[in-house]
């Protein structure tokens, strides 16, 4: 058996830091520059759902013409969009898997790994055997992301309507 080398930790308080620092600050900071917890809401919702998608290098632009059509802060929804991507590769075949039960086509066996080696080989091929099989994943996507908007949108609104509180009460 080969050694195993551990994973690297990251300290719980460095997390934390980088959380408050990087995530929390830019998000409470947009309320010093006009946007409601209603529009922050928003941003980040679409920032998930959109960052969701289930076709790799699609979720920048969807999130970007998102924030331009709704006037969403781009920072924000793109800051979301990238903090989704391990969720994104985590989600690809559960939307393919209930894409293919939703309209009853065969279930397709394939791996992330033989995927990419496909797709290296030959855009082209790639695209001719396995692009029913990204149709599925959007098809499941396209019926989930309704209600996963409305749910983390209504789940994050509270809590940001507390920290625009903070925020205002700081100010003053």
């Amino acid at each position: 058996m080969p050694p195993t080398i551990p994973a690297p930790t990251i300290p719980a308080s460095r997390l934390r830091k980088f959380w408050q620092e990087r995530v929390v600050a830019v998000i409470a900071a947009q309320f010093t520059q006009g946007f409601t917890p209603q529009k922050i809401s928003l941003t980040i919702t679409l920032g998930v759902t959109l960052g969701i998608f289930p076709i790799l290098g699609a979720t920048t632009a969807l999130c970007a013409i998102a924030g331009v059509w709704l006037k969403l802060n781009q920072p924000v929804i793109q800051l979301v969009n990238y903090l989704a991507s391990p969720l994104q590769l985590a989600m690809i075949l559960v939307f393919v898997r209930i894409g293919e039960w939703l309209l009853r086509a065969q279930r397709v066996s394939f791996s992330i790994p033989e995927l990419f080696r496909k797709f290296h080989e030959s855009p082209a091929n790639f695209m001719r055997e396995f692009g029913l099989t990204g149709l599925h994943g959007i098809i499941a996507w396209v019926v989930i992301a309704p209600g996963l908007t409305a749910l983390i949108y209504f789940l994050l609104l509270p809590p940001l309507k507390k920290l625009a509180q903070v925020k205002k009460q700081n100010v003053n």
